[in-house]
C-alpha cells in the first residue's frame, strides 16, 4: 500500500446541482491494490499506516484524471487545420487522413501518438471515435491495453457521401464491428462503442445495423455526431425527410443511457426533452466548436432540461488533448453569451472534465474523483519552478483560486506524472 501527500482538488457532488469543490490542502490518500482505501489529513492517514511508503506530491495539484469523452483516434495529425467550416474540414483535413489508416504500419504509428498525447494531456478516460477500417480499431485497442488507459471504441461506419475508401455495407459494418466488440468489449479497461460516423454519412439500413450491433453486443456504447453545422443540420433533415437530426437515432433505437452524442450546437427544445427522457449525454467541445466557427454551445438549455454534459476534446478540430484548455474555451463561451450563457466557475470546469464524463461513460462507481472506493485514476499537475503557472499557484488565494489558475494557464507540459489503478502511465 501506499500513502499519497498531496494537496487534492476533485468534485463527487455535482456543481451544478448544488455540490462544491472538495479541497484537501494535506490530504492523504491510502491506495490498495489500485483502489483508494482511506482519505483524510495526511498526519491522520500516516499514523494509521505508519508502515506504508510515502509519495510526496506536495508543490503542485493532485486531480482525478480526465475523462475525454469525445476524442478522434486517426485525427491526430490533422489538428491545426484553421479557416475552415465543418463540411470543408473533413474534405480538406480530416477524411483524407482518416484515408491514410487503411496502411496497418500508418495505423499503429498513429495508435502510439494517440495514446501518448492522452497521457501527456493527463486524460485517463476516452471515449473515442475509432477508424473505418477494422484493422485500425484493433490496433488502437492493441495499444490502449498496452498503454493502461479506459478505452471505449469501434468501428466508424459509413455508406454514403465520403471517400469510398472509408464507406461500408451494412452486413460488413456488423460483422466486422461484432468481431471487434467480441475480442476487445470488457477485455482489460477496454470497452466497445457503436459508432455511425454522423447521420449525414449513414442511411437506415447501416443504421438499423448499428441498432442490430448495439443489441446484440451486451452494455455496448453508442456515439456519434448531432447538430453541429447548420449545413450539416439541413442536409441531414434533407436526407431522412425528418423534423429533427435527433429523430435520424432515435427512430432507430440508438438513444439510450449508454448514448453519447458530440456538439448539439444547435438543438431544439424537442430533442433536448428527448435526450433527458433517455437518459443520453452530450459531448460539449468547445476548442473545436470555436475553430470550425460551428456556434456557442447553449448549456444552460442542456442544464435546463437536465441533459447531462461533459467536455471532450474533438481531437482533430479540437486544439490538442488537453482539457483544461477545453474547460477554460467553455468557460470563455459562456462568458460570449452573456445572459443566455451558464456562469461557470473553477468546479463547473473540473467537474466537466472528470466526474461528469465518468457518469456520461457509466464509470461514476469507478472513477471521476478521488474518494474512498474509487479507483487511483489521478495526474499530478505541477508547473515547472518559475514558470507563470508555478508562480501563480504559489499565490493562490486558496483552493478555487488555485483551480481557476491551474484551468487558465495550464498546458500538458505541467502533468507530471499520470496514474490509472494506482500504476503510473508512461506517455
Amino acid at each position: 500500500m501506499t500513502i499519497y501527500r498531496a494537496t487534492v482538488l476533485d468534485t463527487p457532488d455535482d456543481p451544478f446541482a448544488g455540490g462544491a469543490l472538495r479541497a484537501d490542502d494535506d490530504a492523504g490518500i491510502l491506495v490498495r491494490d489500485g483502489m483508494i482505501a482511506d482519505r483524510g489529513a495526511f498526519d491522520r492517514i500516516q499514523a494509521a499506516h505508519p508502515d506504508h511508503d510515502v509519495v510526496d506530491l506536495r508543490g503542485g495539484l493532485l486531480l482525478p484524471g480526465f475523462v475525454d469523452t469525445h476524442v478522434h483516434f486517426p485525427q491526430v495529425r490533422a489538428i491545426g487545420g484553421l479557416g475552415l467550416p465543418l463540411l470543408d474540414w473533413l474534405e480538406r483535413c480530416a477524411l483524407p487522413e482518416e484515408a491514410r489508416l487503411a496502411d496497418p504500419t500508418y495505423a499503429a504509428a498513429v495508435a502510439r501518438e494517440f495514446l501518448s498525447g492522452l497521457v501527456q494531456a493527463g486524460t485517463t478516460t476516452a471515449l473515442v471515435f475509432g477508424s473505418h477500417f477494422a484493422a485500425a480499431v484493433d490496433l488502437l485497442f492493441t495499444e490502449a491495453q498496452r498503454v493502461g488507459l479506459r478505452v471505449t471504441s469501434g468501428l466508424v461506419v459509413s455508406d454514403r457521401l465520403l471517400r469510398d475508401e472509408l464507406l461500408t455495407t451494412p452486413e460488413r459494418a456488423y460483422d466486422e464491428g461484432r468481431a471487434l466488440a467480441e475480442r476487445w468489449h470488457g477485455v482489460g479497461r477496454n470497452r466497445y462503442a457503436v459508432t455511425p460516423r454522423f447521420s449525414l454519412s449513414c442511411g437506415n439500413g447501416l443504421l438499423d445495423s448499428c441498432r442490430s450491433l448495439l443489441r446484440d453486443v451486451e452494455d455496448a456504447y453508442f456515439t456519434s455526431h448531432i447538430n453541429e453545422n447548420g449545413r450539416e443540420i439541413a442536409t441531414v433533415a434533407e436526407l431522412f425527410g425528418l423534423d429533427t437530426y435527433l429523430d435520424s437515432y432515435d427512430n432507430h433505437d440508438l438513444v439510450g443511457p449508454r448514448s453519447v452524442l458530440a456538439h448539439n450546437v444547435h438543438p431544439t427544445d424537442g430533442e433536448l426533452k428527448v435526450l433527458a427522457e433517455r437518459g443520453a449525454s452530450v459531448a460539449h467541445c468547445p476548442t473545436s466548436n470555436a475553430s470550425l466557427g460551428s456556434g456557442l454551445f447553449p448549456l444552460d438549455r442542456h442544464l435546463a432540461y437536465g441533459v447531462p454534459v461533459a467536455l471532450g476534446s474533438d481531437v482533430g478540430a479540437g486544439a490538442g488533448f488537453s482539457l483544461l484548455k477545453e474547460g477554460l474555451q467553455a468557460y470563455f463561451m459562456q462568458q460570449l453569451l452573456g445572459e443566455q450563457g451558464y456562469p461557470l466557475v473553477p468546479a463547473h470546469l473540473l467537474h466537466l472534465a472528470t466526474s461528469a464524463g465518468a457518469r456520461a461513460l457509466g464509470l461514476s462507481s469507478e472513477v471521476g474523483d478521488l474518494g474512498v472506493g474509487k479507483r487511483f485514476d489521478a495526474q499530478w499537475l505541477r508547473p515547472s519552478a518559475g514558470t507563470t503557472l508555478d508562480v501563480a499557484l504559489r499565490h493562490a488565494a486558496g483552493p478555487e483560486d488555485a483551480l481557476a489558475k491551474a484551468f487558465t494557464l495550464g498546458t500538458t507540459a505541467d502533468v507530471d506524472t499520470v496514474w490509472v489503478d494506482g500504476e503510473v502511465v508512461s506517455p
